[in-house]
C-alpha cells in the first residue's frame, strides 16, 4: 500500500509557502506553536480555510488562564464546517457515514448515509426544532446510542445555536438526572432502547423517569431503535417522532454564531459527587478537531486520501465527539453500535473479541481506534487454532489472542489509535504482529492522551516521527505541555525532563472550557484545574517527557491523585499495571495505597484472573517477582487478592480514587455512583472487603 502524503508535511509546506516559516525538526515546529500562539492558531484557521462572514483579526486577544479570549468578532458554526464538504464528496461517491449495529454486522451488512442526505436531515430537523420553539442558547439533551440519528440530532442542534448534551442509554437514571438536571433542558431526543451483547435493552421506563424528573422539558423526540409503543408523556411534555421531524420541505441553514458560543456540555466521570458540566465553544472545538484529527491523526478529506475513520465509543465518552469531528475535515466516519465482545458465540462463556475487527474489515476503515483496554483484551483472548505465527511468519504464540486478519480483509487499514489509559508494551507488539504492514512497515500506532475537559489531546502521535512501544510520540501542536514538580513559594513548579511530574499546560488552548455550567463565579473551574499552580492548567496525570532528536516523547503513568507513595518513592499506578497485566493469567488489576498518618502504608493489589485460573502461591510469587523487577522491592503490594471485576467508569477508566476512599472508610453511596459505572456490580465485592477489613481493625 502506498500512503498519501502525511497531512503534517502538507501543513509545513503551506507554512513555508505562505508564512516563510521552515522548521528542521518537529520539536522546533512545536516550540513555535506554543510560544507564538496567535500566529499558530491563526495559521490553523487559514490552512483549513474556515469560513466567517466577519473579518478575522487577532487569534488571541487575552491569554489569561482561565479567561482567554479567542478570535473576537469572528463568526462560524460547527455544523456549517462539517457540512461544507458534502457536494464534492458526494460527487466523488463518498458517503458521510458508514454504520452498522449488531444485527447488521451479524448479517454482513452496512448502512450508509450520503452527504446530501445528512445535510437534508440536519436542515429539516433544525427547522422543526425552531418551529417547536427551541431558541439559541437552549439546552437540548439526548439519550441515544451511537447511530446516524445521533449525529443528525447533534448537528441540527448546533446549527441553530442551541447547546447539545448527550448520555448513553446504558447509563442509569441517577447518573443521567445528575447530569441533565444541572443544565435544565428544553427538549430531549430519547431512544426506546439499544442492543448490546446480543440482547435488546428496553429503556422506555428510563425515558419516563427522565420526563418526570426534568421539569424544564417541553418536548420529547422519540427515536425508534427497538420499536414498540410509547406511553403518554407528562402533561408538560409534547411527544414527537424523529423520522417525521426529519422529513418535509422546510430547511434551516446553520446560523452564524460567535466564536465562543456554547456548542455542547460534556461531563467529568461523575464517580464521586455531581459531575462537572463542562461547556465548550463552537470555534475552539472546530480548531482543536481539525488540528488533532488532521495534523496529528493524519486524517484527510476522503475524496483526497480515501480515509474512513472509526473510533469505537459510546455516546457517553468524549471519543464519540472526536469520532463525529472527522466530518469537520471531510472524512467519512464509521459508526458501530454494539458490544466489542460477544459471549454467546464462543459457547463456554469466554468473550469473543472479533466484532470491531469484522466491522472494520466490512467498512474498509483506514483508521481504527479504541480504548487501550480493548487491545489488551484482544491480546489475552484464548488463541485461535491458527496461533503460533503472525501474518508475516514471526513467532506469536504467546501473544496470539484474537487474530484480526483471519476475520476479514483489513488491507485498507493504515493506522491504529488508542486512548483511555496507557497502552501496554505487549499491546504494541500484539498490534504489530497481528495487523497488516503498511507500505512495508509495521502499522502506525497513534496513542493519544488528553481529556473530556478540553475535548482534545495534550500528547499524541505523528506519522513522520519514530515510534517506540510504551511512549507517545510528541507533545501536540499548540499544547504547551510540561512536567512539573511540587509548587514553590511562588506557586510554580520546576520543569522536568526525563523525570515524572504533574502534567501541566502553561498556555491557553481554544478548546479549554468556556466555563462550567452554573459556576457563576468561576470558582469551581478554578478549583478543578488551576488550584495547584496559579494561571497554569494542572491536568491530574503523571507524565514523563522523554527527549529525542526529532521530538519530545511522553509516557503517562496514571492519575496523579491516585499516586502510590511507598517509603517516599512516588509512582503512578500505570507502571505497576504494565508489569502485572503482562502475565497471561491476569486480565485486569487495580492497586491503591492507603496511607494513614503515623501508621505503615497498606497497599493491596486486586487482580482479575482468566477463567479457570487460581490465585495460588506460585502465581503470587510470580506477580511479586514481576513487580520487583519492573519497579522496585518498595512497590511490592502488602496483599494480593483475586476479585471478580475491577470497578470502571463508563469511559473505561479504573476507579482508583473511589476504591481508595471506600477502603479508607468512606460511605459507599457517597464515593461510588453506580449509575455512572460500566460495571456497577463489581462494587459489591469491595464494599464487603472494606466492611470486613474495618471489622478486623476495630476488634
Amino acid at each position: 500500500m502506498t500512503l498519501p502524503e502525511p497531512r503534517i508535511t502538507a501543513y509545513q509546506r503551506w507554512l513555508a509557502d505562505t508564512r516563510g516559516l521552515q522548521f528542521a525538526r518537529y520539536e522546533d515546529l512545536w516550540r513555535w506553536s506554543v510560544t507564538e500562539l496567535d500566529a499558530f492558531w491563526r495559521s490553523v484557521w487559514d490552512y483549513f480555510d474556515i469560513e466567517s462572514p466577519t473579518a478575522v483579526g487577532a487569534a488571541l486577544a487575552d491569554r489569561r488562564m482561565p479567561g482567554a479570549r479567542w478570535f473576537p468578532g469572528v463568526q462560524l458554526n460547527y455544523a456549517r464546517q462539517a457540512l461544507r464538504h458534502g457536494a464534492a464528496a458526494d460527487a466523488a461517491g463518498q458517503p458521510a457515514i458508514v454504520w452498522a449495529d449488531e444485527p447488521l454486522l451479524a448479517a454482513g451488512e452496512l448502512r450508509t448515509l450520503s452527504w446530501p442526505a445528512l445535510g437534508q436531515q440536519v436542515g429539516t430537523l433544525a427547522a422543526a426544532l425552531k418551529r417547536l420553539g427551541v431558541q439559541r442558547g437552549d439546552r437540548v439533551v439526548a439519550l441515544l446510542p451511537n447511530r446516524p440519528e445521533t449525529v443528525v440530532a447533534f448537528l441540527a442542534v448546533a446549527s441553530i445555536g442551541a447547546v447539545w448534551s448527550v448520555c448513553s442509554p446504558d447509563m442509569g437514571p441517577v447518573a443521567v438526572l445528575d447530569r441533565f438536571r444541572q443544565i435544565e433542558p428544553t427538549l430531549i431526543f430519547a431512544a426506546d432502547g439499544y442492543r448490546f451483547g446480543g440482547q435488546a435493552h428496553d429503556r422506555r421506563a428510563l425515558v419516563a423517569q427522565l420526563l418526570d424528573g426534568l421539569p424544564s422539558l417541553k418536548h420529547v423526540v422519540d427515536v425508534a431503535v427497538l420499536g414498540g409503543p410509547t406511553d403518554a408523556p407528562p402533561p408538560h411534555v409534547a411527544r414527537h417522532d424523529f423520522d417525521a421531524l426529519t422529513q418535509g420541505a422546510d430547511h434551516a441553514e446553520p446560523e452564524w454564531l460567535p466564536f465562543d458560543h456554547p456548542l455542547w456540555i460534556v461531563y467529568s466521570s461523575g464517580t464521586t459527587g455531581l459531575p462537572k458540566p463542562i461547556v465548550h465553544g463552537h470555534g475552539g472545538i472546530v480548531l482543536e478537531g481539525l488540528k488533532g484529527g488532521t495534523l496529528h491523526n493524519n486524517l484527510g478529506a476522503t475524496i483526497e486520501t480515501g480515509d474512513r475513520f472509526f473510533w469505537y465509543s459510546s455516546t457517553g465518552w468524549i471519543m464519540w465527539n472526536c469520532q463525529v469531528g472527522g466530518l469537520l475535515g471531510g472524512t467519512t466516519i464509521c459508526l458501530y453500535d454494539g458490544s466489542p465482545a460477544q459471549c454467546e458465540k464462543v459457547g463456554d462463556g469466554t468473550a469473543d473479541w472479533s466484532p470491531l475487527w469484522r466491522f472494520a474489515a466490512l467498512a474498509r476503515c483506514t483508521f481504527f481506534g479504541a480504548g487501550a483496554a480493548f487491545y489488551a483484551s484482544c491480546m489475552k483472548a484464548p488463541p485461535t487454532p491458527q496461533g503460533g505465527q503472525d501474518s508475516l511468519g514471526r513467532p506469536g504464540a504467546v501473544l496470539a489472542g484474537v487474530q484480526p486478519q483471519a476475520l476479514g480483509d483489513l488491507s485498507a487499514l493504515r493506522a491504529v489509535g488508542s486512548t483511555g489509559s496507557p497502552l501496554a508494551d505487549d499491546s504494541y507488539r500484539w498490534i504489530w504482529q497481528q495487523l497488516p504492514q503498511v507500505d512495508g512497515r509495521d502499522i502506525w500506532i497513534a496513542c493519544i492522551s488528553g481529556g473530556t475537559d478540553f475535548a482534545g489531546a495534550f500528547v499524541a502521535g505523528l506519522p513522520t516521527l519514530p515510534l517506540m512501544a510504551g511512549e507517545m510520540q510528541c507533545r501536540c501542536l499548540g499544547a504547551a505541555v510540561e512536567a512539573w514538580g511540587e509548587p514553590d513559594e511562588d506557586g510554580r513548579g520546576r520543569s522536568l525532563l526525563g523525570e515524572v511530574g504533574e502534567l501541566v499546560c502553561t498556555a491557553p488552548m481554544p478548546s479549554m472550557p468556556l466555563h462550567l455550567w452554573g459556576d457563576a463565579t468561576g470558582q469551581r473551574l478554578h478549583d478543578s484545574y488551576f488550584d495547584m499552580y496559579p494561571g497554569v492548567w494542572r491536568h491530574g496525570d503523571w507524565i514523563r517527557l522523554v527527549p529525542h532528536a526529532e521530538a519530545t516523547g511522553a509516557i503517562i503513568y496514571g492519575r496523579s491523585d491516585a499516586t502510590i507513595n511507598r517509603h517516599g518513592v512516588r509512582m503512578g499506578t500505570a507502571e505497576l499495571y504494565r508489569a502485572v497485566e503482562a502475565l497471561p493469567e491476569v486480565l485486569d488489576s487495580l492497586v491503591v495505597d492507603l496511607e494513614y498518618l503515623g501508621q505503615e502504608s497498606y497497599m493491596p493489589l486486586f487482580v482479575v484472573l482468566r477463567e479457570g485460573r487460581v490465585l495460588d502461591e506460585p502465581l503470587k510469587k510470580r506477580l511479586v517477582a514481576e513487580i520487583r523487577q519492573a519497579l522496585s522491592p518498595r512497590h511490592v503490594p502488602s496483599e494480593i487478592l483475586a476479585v471478580p471485576a475491577i470497578p470502571r467508569t463508563l469511559s473505561g477508566k479504573k476507579m482508583e480514587l473511589p476504591v481508595k476512599r471506600l477502603l479508607q472508610g468512606a460511605d459507599p453511596a457517597k464515593v461510588m455512583n453506580r449509575d455512572a459505572m460500566a460495571n456497577a456490580a463489581s462494587v459489591d465485592w469491595f464494599v464487603d472487603f472494606a466492611a470486613r477489613r474495618s471489622a478486623r481493625s476495630s476488634s
